[in-house]
């Protein structure tokens, strides 16, 4: 069986500081916790938590405590998070991914004159982050349709910004769906160039391989937009979080297997499963 690997599977910049930088925290010996997840892979939190690392699920969790040091997850914050921080007097190490806090300064800037509109996944907490700098509410859509049935009477033109991880294409769509509804739009293009990267070389590899295996967490938004754009190319395609739980179905005539992973999905993961469908089929 030939195995076909995406040069761009696994840790991208940002997850890449965001984790070092728990790690290194945690040789300072003091109390360390992380604002939600530091990313989404239950492998590396849980690797975290053997060390020690406690996780902050919320604000009224953030209130309680009084003493360590609060690390900012990859996805940012909202900034009522820092001031609370300070406020209980805690240190606090800012791993935001610095593509995140780039939207960050636009949407705080852009927000005082324009309604900001945030093309992504609501509850996710790299959007509600987003949301959490703007100076007036923020409004977020993810589909065609909410785009169509968009309202906004107001007198002022749209900042229309996106989650990283966004796919790049629908991003694309949405944007042109605003504009054709005759709105006064300023697009801003924040997906980071990672993931455009990432999500065009995996289309390429779904679309010449007989199956195709996607890693990553099952909340990781970035590796499940993979997954999709992988669906589209190749149906025999298979979302795992770990080798454990890949259970292939090879037909006979399967000669080539494809390979990509989410931004958050650790290097000895890809390459536990790369070695197990090279030996095993």
């Amino acid at each position: 069986m030939e195995v076909k690997l995406a040069k761009s599977a696994g840790f991208c910049f940002g997850v890449k500081r965001a984790v070092e930088t728990v790690y290194e925290q945690i040789e300072t010996g003091g109390k360390i916790y992380t604002y939600g997840p530091i990313i989404h892979n239950e492998e590396v939190v849980k690797d975290l938590e053997k060390r020690g690392v406690k996780v902050i699920h919320d604000e009224k969790e953030l209130a309680a405590l009084k003493e360590g040091t609060v690390v900012i997850r990859s996805h940012g914050v909202a900034a009522r998070v820092y001031d609370l921080i300070e406020q209980n007097g805690l240190e606090c190490v800012d791993a935001t991914c610095p593509f995140v806090k780039r939207i960050h300064n636009i949407v705080e800037k852009e927000s005082k004159k324009q309604q900001v509109v945030i093309i992504g996944n609501a509850g996710h907490p790299e959007v509600e982050g987003i949301m959490g700098w703007c100076h007036t509410p923020a409004e977020v859509v993810k589909s065609a349709e909410e785009a169509e049935n968009f309202r906004f009477d107001g007198q002022k033109s749209l900042c229309i910004v996106s989650q990283t991880t966004f796919n790049y294409n629908k991003f694309k769509e949405l944007v042109e769906i605003f504009q054709k509804r005759g709105y006064n739009v300023n697009v801003v293009n924040t997906i980071c160039n990672a993931t455009e990267v990432r999500q065009t070389e995996a289309a390429q590899i779904a679309a010449e391989v007989d199956v195709m295996i996607v890693i990553g967490g099952r909340h990781s938004s970035n590796t499940q937009k993979l997954y999709e754009i992988c669906r589209e190319k190749c149906k025999a395609t298979y979302f795992i979080q770990r080798l454990e739980d890949l259970h292939l179905e090879l037909s006979e005539t399967a000669v080539l297997v494809g390979i990509t992973a989410g931004a958050s999905t650790p290097n000895n993961i890809i390459e536990e499963v790369q070695k197990y469908v090279r030996i095993n089929f």
